[in-house]
């Protein structure tokens, strides 16, 4: 059984950065004075150069090595372990996955306007016979 390495493609690592900052192509390269398809072709290379590396790093608002050392696998294990953290912490937990409402008192809510809409249109249906 044989293991391949996956190549550290940069230009990939920055693409799922620049995805994850919710940014633009179009926005990264005003970022670093350039134009969308420099941009596309950086992101479609294997390497970038140190000092261009940089630069973008900065307008990530990343480090250099959290471009180089990115790994989606991490960002969902951080993800995960945080939810699971959260499950497992006291009651006094900032997370509440119940709604700050009572769901019945919506439903009663729903039919009391569905009523008085059947009331203005009995009345309403009472009036026009009335007048004929």
């Amino acid at each position: 059984m044989s293991t391949v390495i996956k190549p550290n493609h940069i230009g990939r690592k920055i693409s799922r950065i620049r995805e994850l900052r919710d940014m633009k192509q179009e926005a990264l390269a005003q970022a670093l004075g350039t134009n969308q398809q420099a941009i596309s072709a950086m992101e479609n290379s294997e390497t970038v150069d140190e000092e261009r590396l940089a630069e973008v790093a900065k307008a990530l608002g990343v480090s250099v090595e959290g471009i180089k050392n990115f790994s989606e696998e991490a960002i969902f294990n951080i993800i995960g372990n945080t939810i699971n953290n959260y499950d497992n912490a006291s009651m006094n937990s900032n997370i509440q996955y119940q709604p700050t409402f009572n769901p019945l008192d919506k439903v009663v809510e729903l039919y009391e306007r569905l009523v008085q809409a059947e009331k203005d249109k009995v009345e309403y249906l009472e009036k026009l016979f009335k007048e004929k």
